[in-house]
């Protein structure tokens, strides 16, 4: 948190130079916040069998990065844990030790890069999905993937550009809007209109797409082939409900869970949250 701090610093003190401001709103958007483990995620880190797999990072290092996989037992259904910005594997700590109550089951997770201990300083959603897609190009298709925030736009862009369908996929709050989050996050430090413009103008021009790509109703082409599973907060700030709810008009056959007394954060620790993804795995795989 310390390194986001600073760059909020640098924005309200050097701001005012508008080229040295459009190159802080890059490190405002794609750095991902790295927090701690603590101390029962750290013993339950350990007992994971570790492994590690690279990308080709285009647009920030220019580099292949590391990214750590991590894995809890063996059994014949895969499961895979792709977590959400400024996030880890290991926040699904409480999800995953109930899982492997199951021993048909084998659990995956990895620190996307620019997150947790993988390699990166900065971060974004396609570096997510090249992730997943060289998990399984390397350990196979998972049978469930189960998203959370980014985790979950990620595992459903995925699914999108590959055509590779799970068994289930379970949505945790995910994020439907990318460019609302980018302007939230730039009007919550007092970023002008005319400067986010001039990043958004910059942001296609590095990417060669539009940020309509970014958005989840646009991923989601594939409603009748995947059993689907979304919870979503109904007080969420950060995946806002109203997103959500509009997502869920267009596709009436996506299972629906909504709460209104968790938070953005906290869903995937919830024990109501982490009973439901258990009794669906449960009931898809007859268990």
């Amino acid at each position: 948190m310390k390194n986001l701090k600073k760059i909020i610093e640098d924005i309200k003190v050097q701001g005012h130079d508008p080229e040295l401001l459009q190159a802080l709103l890059w490190k405002l958007i794609c750095y991902s916040p790295k927090m701690p483990s603590r101390l029962h995620q750290q013993n339950l880190l350990d007992t994971a069998k570790t492994s590690t797999l690279k990308v080709y990072d285009q647009y920030f290092s220019e580099s292949d990065l590391n990214f750590n996989c991590f894995r809890w037992g063996n059994g014949p259904i895969k499961i895979l844990l792709t977590h959400g910005w400024g996030s880890k594997a290991i926040d699904f700590s409480e999800l995953i030790d109930v899982l492997l109550l199951n021993k048909d089951i084998e659990i995956w997770a990895f620190d996307a890069p620019g997150n947790g201990s993988s390699e990166g300083d900065l971060s974004n959603l396609i570096l997510f999905a090249e992730a997943i897609k060289e998990f399984k190009k390397n350990y196979g298709a998972p049978d469930v993937m189960i998203g959370h925030s980014l985790g979950g736009m990620a595992n459903t862009l995925v699914i999108h550009e590959t055509l590779q369908f799970p068994k289930l996929l379970i949505s945790i709050a995910p994020l439907v809007n990318l460019t609302e989050n980018f302007k939230s996050s730039m009007t919550a430090v007092g970023i002008s209109e005319n400067a986010q413009k001039r990043f958004f103008d910059e942001f296609e021009e590095r990417y060669q797409m539009s940020t309509d790509h970014f958005l989840l109703n646009n991923m989601y082409t594939f409603a009748d082939d995947v059993k689907h599973l979304l919870i979503y907060e109904a007080n969420d700030y950060i995946s806002p409900a109203s997103y959500i709810e509009t997502f869920l008009e267009q596709y009436p056959t996506i299972n629906v869970s909504k709460y209104d007394d968790t938070t953005h954060a906290k869903i995937i620790i919830d024990s109501r949250v982490i009973n439901e993804i258990d009794v669906i795995i449960k009931e898809t795989f007859s268990f």
